[in-house]
């Protein structure tokens, strides 16, 4: 297997854990909410927090540098309008995401005080939690624009 495929197959794998891993994460993470229960909710947020922290943030730090030395391997400028948009997008996805780490931080941690006291989920949680959802839209098109460009490569400028 020459280097390229196997730089390929990595930066896809990469492309398919962020992509992956953001989806189940926004599911599963739903799925709890609406059930109300902080108990529930406060489990599944912490799964969430795990799952973010060794999957996508190793993914995150990855992603680049597999894409870069898998462009200097095939010879891409990395000058090339596809790249330089696909490397903006990501960008956009990494400013959606940070916020998004820390809220699922605090939505966890509310759902555990509210799971300790036998209370329901205060409002202030729901607050937080539609931004968390809000963020996930825009993060979401970008990485399926960012898979696109991949494919594609289109001349762009």
């Amino acid at each position: 297997m020459a280097v390229e495929d196997v730089l390929r197959l990595a930066h896809v794998l990469g492309a398919t854990v962020l992509f992956g891993t953001g989806v189940g994460i926004a599911f599963f993470m739903v799925m709890a909410v609406r059930t109300r229960e902080p108990r529930i909710v406060a489990h599944v947020a912490g799964i969430v927090v795990i799952a973010d922290t060794v999957f996508t943030a190793t993914a995150v730090v990855l992603q680049p540098l597999t894409g870069y030395w898998l462009a200097r391997s095939i010879g891409w400028p990395l000058n090339e309008g596809w790249i330089i948009l696909s490397l903006v997008l990501y960008v956009i996805v990494g400013l959606f995401w940070l916020p998004v780490v820390w809220i699922q931080i605090r939505l966890r941690n509310m759902a555990r005080h509210a799971a300790a006291k036998a209370a329901p989920l205060p409002p202030a949680f729901y607050r937080l939690y539609r931004i968390w959802v809000a963020f996930g839209f825009p993060a979401f098109f970008a990485v399926v624009a960012i898979f696109w460009l991949m494919l594609t490569k289109p001349a762009l400028f």
